[in-house]
């Protein structure tokens, strides 16, 4: 099974990609815990259904310390005690700014107020731009079906 397209071989999507990952690198440098933003960037993914980015985001975490109990329980990272409370607070951002079409008010005020308690404005910047950007990453590879289960770690730099 291959994808619709091949966004790897078009120059449209080869520019389009540098430009979010110019996104990406500014996002790294809002002071976010890298793992906060994997933990993210793998939650969003869970929700979306999209397989490469899972496989992808999943494995840069191993590859950079993340363990495998953490890993496995971030679709339920409510019951699951190995997660911080910072952690906690951007999870659920995550999962309300990604469901954003399930409830009428968006993000509520309570999980913003919650999430505030943790980061600051700058870290807060990054985590918007991190969950609308993987959103972003995940509706791409959703609509043209990028198979999933070959990424390397490190694979795009």
């Amino acid at each position: 099974m291959g994808p619709r397209l091949n966004v790897f071989a078009s120059p449209s999507a080869g520019k389009a990609f540098k430009h979010l990952t110019a996104v990406d690198k500014i996002i790294s440098e809002t002071g976010l815990p890298a793992a906060t933003l994997e933990l993210v960037r793998i939650r969003a993914s869970q929700i979306n259904g999209c397989g490469f980015c899972l496989d992808m985001h999943t494995k840069e975490a191993v590859a950079a310390g993340e363990t495998q109990t953490r890993l496995h329980l971030v679709a339920a990272w409510r019951e699951a005690k190995v997660f911080t409370e910072a952690e906690r607070a951007a999870l659920e951002l995550a999962e309300e700014g990604t469901r954003l079409a399930d409830a009428a008010g968006g993000v509520s005020d309570e999980v913003w107020a919650n999430a505030a308690k943790h980061y600051d404005e700058e870290q807060l910047t990054g985590l918007v731009m991190q969950i609308a950007l993987i959103n972003s990453f995940n509706r791409l590879n959703v609509i043209i079906q990028q198979p999933a289960g070959d990424y390397q770690p490190g694979q795009f730099g």
